[in-house]
């Protein structure tokens, strides 16, 4: 890609989500932005303020495209089928854009948090787990347990953890899914009060 023309802000984050892509999240610099469009790093002030500001682009441009992938994926379903859709949806984008995977994890500022599609991703996490009667604070419980293996089973097979042994991480990934429709289906009753 050569010189200004058509530079903008969507486009920087656009470009540093395929650099994020091919080098990691941790890896995208303006420095390496700017000599993807062959400019100076100066050039690039003029559509982000800063590093973070092009990091935070990233992530919620990683939310948006996660957030649009799981509302198709859960369409129509519910029960098992909703959360097996779902699940799968976060260990097929790691796998395709790891480093927007990574970027959906970005630490955003309160007001961009609530403005992002992290709100969509709560929201479809409930939507699942409509399906399982689960009432609060039990639901909440839930999305966070959800959240916890969904991420770190991505990042543990993502970084190799189970590329050593058998059976197949997919196999592991199926059995989980299983495992975890079985345990929302016989959620533990809250603790009674003292």
């Amino acid at each position: 890609m050569a010189g200004r023309a058509g530079l903008t802000a969507e486009r920087l984050a656009q470009a540093g989500a395929e650099l994020a892509d091919e080098i990691g999240f941790d890896g995208v610099t303006l420095s390496e932005l700017a000599r993807r469009f062959d400019v100076k790093v100066a050039s690039l002030y003029a559509h982000v303020r800063n590093s973070r500001d092009l990091k935070t682009r990233i992530a919620l441009l990683g939310l948006e495209e996660l957030a649009d992938l799981a509302a198709d994926a859960v369409a129509g379903r519910s029960g098992r089928d909703a959360l097996a859709a779902y699940a799968e949806v976060f260990r097929t984008y790691a796998r395709r854009h790891p480093g927007r995977y990574t970027a959906t994890r970005f630490p955003l500022d309160a007001g961009t948090a609530l403005a992002s599609a992290g709100v969509r991703h709560a929201r479809l996490t409930r939507a699942v787990l409509r399906g399982y009667g689960l009432a609060e604070p039990e639901q909440t419980h839930a999305v966070r347990m959800l959240g916890s293996l969904f991420h770190g089973y991505v990042d543990l097979e993502n970084s190799g953890g189970f590329a050593h042994s058998d059976p197949d991480s997919r196999e592991s990934w199926e059995r989980i899914v299983d495992a975890l429709d079985h345990l929302l289906r016989t959620w533990p009753p809250p603790p009674r009060p003292a």
